[in-house]
């Protein structure tokens, strides 16, 4: 039996029952933790953000050999530094005392880059046990570590550990629980040589007598982090004596300028090279060995000669993505197929079960129309994601930022940028949602920021039936070459606005490029699968209650007030009169089928009558004076206000403004045969409308999200005004200029 297979699920939650012990999981990015938290805890997980940020927060809760646990999953990262959302929350979680004891996953083949975290977390006097992961491969690779060495110089357990079957991972777990009953440990100290040393034991003793965060931080880590320059422990320290603080920035500064001017340089990089100093005295001595004639990277190394060159790099990169999307739509078409067929089966059952009436109409055409076409997108999401999570997982995607840095940085944002604007739709049926959670990988608040804001300029697959419907309509002959240049229109107007912010609002410095690329490694299948469902859920959740009360105030919008019983009089006669004339006429008979079409007309009269009287065909009116200029009508405006709650309902919206009834996306010939023989409307207009549509205020769902990331109603407001302001700019400009040319 494996060792993942040993572990009971428990229910319990942190500290709900007498005895439960907190182990926390660290570890550098792509160092495989999430695979041995997946190990630990499977599909049983609860995963949520931490306190005012966007972090994700996972815990499992699990029983070995009668403990019951709680198993935190802490961000990745590759030091303790309080720059990014990642390093600060992993070290609030570690120095809150929230956690006994810490499984630090190492990858077994990088020790040196990562036991820089290992020994920060040492310095805070954290019980640790450290697991060196990848195993496998570092064997394969001729790689051998003397764990029992190493572990004596540390002072710590040092375990082997292969993730992805499952070896190590109950060793590690027994390890780290007998720890978490020790208690908490002496800190790690070492020497940071001759300028430090007696700087760091004043302010330890100073930092001891004062009392000053010794209720939460080991004076000797807080002396360090002041050194450092740390922003959260200066800020604490200020708000609990400012006396003391002032005394100690006091030293701080005159040790900053003694080593500016005899060393030049600074005293959190002297801190790091001599952390780095310490971990390379510790792998001397045969701690790690390597066979002869075995280089560990060679493959990674061959492939990225090809995989990330000059020229033949982009040129591999636009395929893949490109190839991503085509196997998401050529797979995800029959799935996503069968989820329309099963909300039109659930339709029709409910059509025939409840009398014709305001509640088959709310259920029917609100709630299950509205809902179910959002859902039938979750097959393809669920394939996007298992295919983004592969290029995640085998080492891909760090490529892909790493070739794209150099373009998005002359914009102003950084190379993992690009990451969230494809997900969002930057190679076409995308979502804006997922892409703006990826947002959260950016160390930089600023660049996040910048693309948070520009990520709904992508072509996202809930505009594509609107982009589908428009250029098959109107430019039949290069509908292709449309929907092409609408999604590089996408990607042009995102970089040129990012750069305007980072320019103008949003200025900041920009973040470094740093980042090692990790090696080639084929990702486990259970890890694909568990990645793509946690997202997938996140948008079923999200979309599906929204989308609910949205499709519901869509619906009520356009039914109500209802037509006056004199205003809808002379049409339901006129109809009654045709439907007369019609059942007095045989099957076939000359005539009927004329007959049967103007009974059609007088219906859809009646219907725009209907909808033109109501809140929404009041609104569209209202609002229809503004937007001439970019020639839209007011049934495209009732469409574009639907829009703002969801991307998917224009079609449909429109549908029924034309008094045609809800629209299937894949199948809006009969829309698009009204929408040509409208006199308001034309190839300019329909270009308007597409640009327009590209750009302007993110979708309900969408807004949510960014206002989740960016943590403030202002930057929500900011992205509903400005980009909508922007969008009628440029659909004015396509339709004016657009009415001479096309």
């Amino acid at each position: 039996m494996s060792a993942v297979r040993q572990f009971e699920n428990h229910e319990d939650g942190p500290g709900k029952k007498a005895g439960v012990v907190r182990i926390a999981l660290a570890g550098n990015p792509n160092s495989g933790k999430t695979t041995v938290f997946n190990g630990y805890t499977g599909a049983r997980q609860h995963v949520g953000n931490y306190p005012g940020v966007t972090v994700d927060r996972k815990e499992g809760h699990i029983t070995v050999e009668g403990t019951p646990v709680t198993v935190v999953d802490l961000p990745g990262t590759y030091s303790l530094t309080a720059y990014s959302q990642e390093e600060l929350v992993a070290r609030r979680e570690l120095s809150a005392g929230h956690v006994q004891a810490v499984i630090d996953v190492v990858d077994a083949s990088a020790l040196e880059r990562n036991l820089l975290l290992t020994v920060q977390m040492l310095e805070m006097g954290i019980p640790v046990v450290l697991c060196c992961n990848m195993m496998d491969e570092a064997r394969a690779a001729g790689i051998h570590i003397d764990m029992e060495h190493l572990g004596k110089l540390l002072g710590i357990p040092v375990l082997p550990m292969v993730a992805r079957s499952g070896e190590g991972l109950q060793a590690a777990m027994k390890t780290a629980i007998a720890l978490a009953r020790e208690g908490k440990r002496e800190p790690l100290r070492f020497s940071y040589g001759s300028d430090l040393d007696p700087v760091i034991a004043d302010m330890e003793k100073r930092i001891a007598e004062s009392g000053l965060l010794t209720n939460r931080h080991l004076p000797s880590w807080v002396a360090l982090k002041m050194l450092e320059g740390d922003s959260e422990i200066w800020h604490e320290a200020r708000l609990s004596d400012a006396h003391i603080t002032a005394e100690l920035e006091d030293i701080c500064k005159k040790t900053a300028a003694h080593v500016r001017d005899t060393l030049n340089a600074n005293l959190e990089s002297i801190i790091t090279d001599y952390r780095y100093g310490y971990i390379r005295s510790l792998l001397r001595d045969g701690i790690v060995r390597q066979d002869a004639g075995k280089d560990r990277l060679a493959l990674s190394d061959k492939l990225d000669k090809v995989l990330t060159n000059a020229f033949f790099g982009p040129l591999i990169m636009i395929g893949v993505l490109y190839l991503m999307f085509q196997v998401t739509f050529e797979l995800g078409a029959y799935p996503q197929g069968w989820v329309e067929d099963g909300f039109t089966w659930l339709g029709d059952a409910i059509t025939a079960a409840l009398p014709e009436g305001l509640a088959q109409s709310l259920i029917v055409d609100g709630i299950i129309a509205g809902v179910g076409g959002v859902l039938s997108f979750v097959p393809l999401i669920l394939i996007m994601f298992v295919l983004i999570s592969f290029m995640e997982d085998s080492g891909y995607m760090a490529r892909v930022a790493y070739m794209m840095d150099r373009i998005f940085r002359f914009f102003g944002l950084h190379g993992a940028s690009v990451m969230p604007y494809i997900i969002a739709g930057g190679t076409a049926g995308g979502c804006a949602s997922p892409g703006a959670m990826t947002t959260r990988t950016l160390r930089s608040p600023k660049e996040k920021l910048a693309t948070l804001l520009t990520l709904p300029y992508m072509a996202c697959g809930a505009k594509l039936p609107v982009f589908l419907l428009l250029a098959g309509a109107f430019f039949p002959d290069n509908a292709a070459t449309v929907m092409f240049l609408l999604t590089l229109s996408g990607w042009v107007v995102a970089l040129v606005v990012a750069r305007f912010l980072r320019s103008t609002i949003v200025k900041g410095e920009a973040t470094p490029f740093v980042m090692e690329l990790p090696p080639y490694r084929m990702p486990t299948p259970f890890g694909l699968l568990l990645h793509c469902w946690e997202r997938a859920w996140m948008y079923i959740k999200k979309a599906g209650t929204i989308l609910v009360a949205v499709a519901v105030l869509i619906w009520a919008g356009m039914t109500f007030p209802s037509l006056p019983e004199d205003k809808a009089a002379p049409f339901e006669q006129q109809i009654a009169q045709i439907e007369e004339q019609i059942s007095a006429m045989p099957e076939g008979a000359e005539g009927r089928a004329a007959l049967e079409d103007q009974l059609g007309e007088v219906k859809n009269d009646l219907s725009e009558e209907e909808l033109s009287y109501s809140v929404a065909g009041r609104l569209g009116k209202a609002v229809e004076p503004f937007t001439r200029p970019a020639g839209f009508d007011w049934r495209t405006d009732i469409a574009l206000l639907a829009g703002v709650a969801a991307k998917e309902s224009i079609v449909a919206t429109l549908g029924t403004a034309y008094a045609l009834g809800e629209q299937d996306p894949e199948d809006a010939a009969p829309l698009a045969e009204r929408l040509k023989a409208d006199s308001n409307w034309s190839p300019a207009s329909a270009l308007a409308l597409m640009l327009f549509v590209l750009m302007y205020s993110p979708c309900f769902v969408a807004l949510v999200v960014i206002k989740q990331e960016a943590g403030s109603w202002g930057w929500l407001a900011f992205s509903i005004l400005f980009n909508t302001a922007l969008a009628y700019g440029v659909a004015v400009i396509a339709y004016q200029v657009g009415k001479s040319v096309l």
